[in-house]
């Protein structure tokens, strides 16, 4: 019994370390992999790597970027705090867990749940949800003032930016 106990607090632990600054880890990592090799140790190019990420991101990534002050708009800058420990081959994890130290709403970021498109009701999700939908493709509903019509709209755009498996 005893050991049983101490398996799901074992389990527990693990799966409570997954989702543990996510957006954080994930904007890192993407940007730990646009560094060109014979820049790995440049702090200036790292940061100049970063702002360039940053000005590309949308939703949950952006509000990150603006966190750690790579964009213009962000009011202040710890993005020093980002660059200087991944100058020294600090791993993403380590970096995300020293920017909660300074901001623990950095790591309060989690992403959206991914819509099941082969089982979703979209005449059951709430119009926020289809208006997120959409914003995460980039797109609007003008004139779109009943939840018909936005279901209508992401009926419409759904093969353009929905892939079904073969």
């Amino acid at each position: 019994m005893k050991s049983v106990l101490v398996f799901l607090a074992l389990l527990v632990a693990v799966l409570a370390q997954q989702d543990k600054c996510e957006v954080c880890t994930k904007v890192l990592k993407d940007v730990i992999a646009k560094i060109p090799s014979d820049k790995t140790s440049n702090q200036n190019a790292i940061t100049a790597i970063i702002r360039e990420h940053c000005g590309g991101t949308r939703n949950k990534e952006n509000k990150f970027c603006n966190y750690i002050g790579a964009l213009p708009e962000s009011a202040t800058s710890v993005i020093n705090e980002v660059s200087k420990p991944l100058s020294w081959s600090m791993p993403a994890e380590k970096v995300c867990d020293k920017l909660k130290a300074m901001d623990s709403q950095i790591c309060d970021l989690k992403f959206d749940k991914e819509v099941d498109w082969n089982t979703v009701d979209l005449k059951k999700l709430k119009v926020k949800d289809l208006k997120k939908i959409l914003e995460n493709w980039g797109e609007v509903c003008k004139g779109c003032s009943e939840k018909t019509d936005f279901v209508a709209r992401v009926n419409e755009l759904k093969p353009k930016y929905v892939k079904s498996e073969l």
